[in-house]
C-alpha cells in the first residue's frame, strides 16, 4: 500500500489497496486506521468490492448505526443508501458544512462511503479539518469558547419540513443533545472545533462575563456561533474529492466536517455509507468531567 497526501492540511489517497482485503487483514487495517488518524479523510479508487465487504471493513472500527430518516439497504443494516435521481428533488441537508449526526448523544466515530453511480461531472464532496480550524483561531476566541457548550438538533434540520406531529415525535426520539464547543479527540488528544450546521445555540453563554445587559445575549451569542461555524468554509482547511464509480472515502467524523456539492441536477447520484457508532464527546476538562 502507498499513500499520497492531497493537500497540505487534510486528506490522502490510498493506492494499491483493496478494502475487501483490509476487512480480512488486521495488520493492513491497522495501517489504514493510523493513516486515518493522521490525515482525517482517506480516499480510494477502483474499489470493486461487495456490500458485505464494505460493511465488514467498516465494522472493524466498531458497530454500525442506522439513520432515522435515510433508509438502509434491506440486506445490510447500517449501510445507508443516499440515492439521488432526476425524479427526486434535492434536499437541503447534505450541501451544508456538517459533522454527521451531532444530534445524537454519541455522534458517529466515522464513516465509510462508496460511490455506486455518479454524474459524469459534478457532485463532488469536500471535507474540512476542524483540528486546524481550532488551532488557527485567535487566542481570545479560544479563551472565550474553552468551556462553552451548545445544543445540536435533528428537529431543526431533518425535522423542519415534517408535519408538526412527526417533527415532535422525531425530537422525542432524539432529544437535542448538548456537546462541548471544543472537543478533545478521544484517540489523538487533539482539540477540535465542534459546531456545525446541526448546532442551534450555546447553552451556557449567558453569564456575567459575556452579558452586561440581557439584550447583549442574542447578538453576542449568535454572532460568535456564526463566526465559529464559518471556520469550516476556509479553503486552506479543505480537500475536495471528485467521485467515480467504486471510489470510496473514509473519514474521522470526530475531527472533520464535510459538504456534498449539489451542482448536478437532474442526474443520478447513488452513494452507500456505513456510519460507525461513536462515543459521547467530552471537552477540555476530559472524560467524566
Amino acid at each position: 500500500m502507498k499513500f499520497e497526501p492531497l493537500t497540505a492540511s487534510i486528506g490522502a489517497e490510498l493506492i494499491n489497496v483493496n478494502l475487501g482485503d483490509a476487512s480480512r487483514d488486521p495488520a493492513l487495517f491497522a495501517e489504514i486506521k493510523a493513516l486515518l488518524l493522521e490525515y482525517k479523510v482517506l480516499f480510494l479508487r477502483d474499489q470493486d468490492i461487495t456490500r458485505a465487504e464494505h460493511v465488514a471493513f467498516a465494522e472493524r472500527f466498531g458497530k454500525l448505526e442506522d439513520h432515522p430518516v435515510a433508509g438502509s439497504h434491506p440486506e445490510h443494516p447500517g449501510l445507508v443508501q443516499i440515492y439521488k435521481s432526476p425524479d427526486q428533488p434535492m434536499d437541503r441537508y447534505e450541501n451544508a458544512w456538517h459533522t454527521d449526526a451531532t444530534w445524537r448523544e454519541a455522534p458517529p466515530m466515522g464513516c465509510v462511503l462508496r460511490c455506486v453511480e455518479c454524474p459524469p461531472v459534478g457532485g463532488d464532496t469536500m471535507w474540512a479539518n476542524m483540528v486546524l480550524a481550532y488551532e488557527r483561531l485567535p487566542e481570545d476566541i479560544k479563551a472565550k469558547i474553552a468551556h462553552l457548550r451548545a445544543r445540536h438538533s435533528i428537529e431543526a434540520s431533518f425535522g423542519a419540513a415534517m408535519p408538526i406531529e412527526k417533527r415532535l415525535a422525531l425530537k422525542a426520539q432524539y432529544p437535542d443533545p448538548e456537546h462541548p464547543v471544543v472537543r478533545l479527540h478521544p484517540e489523538t488528544g487533539e482539540k477540535v472545533l465542534f459546531v456545525n450546521a446541526f448546532t442551534t445555540h450555546f447553552t451556557n453563554f449567558h453569564t456575567p462575563a459575556n452579558v452586561r445587559f440581557g439584550q447583549d445575549y442574542a447578538p453576542g451569542a449568535a454572532e460568535l456561533m456564526q463566526y465559529l461555524i464559518r471556520q469550516a468554509f476556509v479553503p486552506e482547511y479543505q480537500v475536495r474529492w471528485r467521485w467515480k464509480p467504486n471510489s470510496m472515502a473514509i473519514w474521522d467524523n470526530r475531527s472533520t466536517q464535510h459538504y456534498a456539492v449539489m451542482d448536478y441536477a437532474p442526474c443520478h447520484r447513488k452513494m452507500e455509507r456505513a456510519g460507525i457508532i461513536g462515543d459521547k464527546p467530552y471537552g477540555l476538562e476530559g472524560p467524566g468531567a
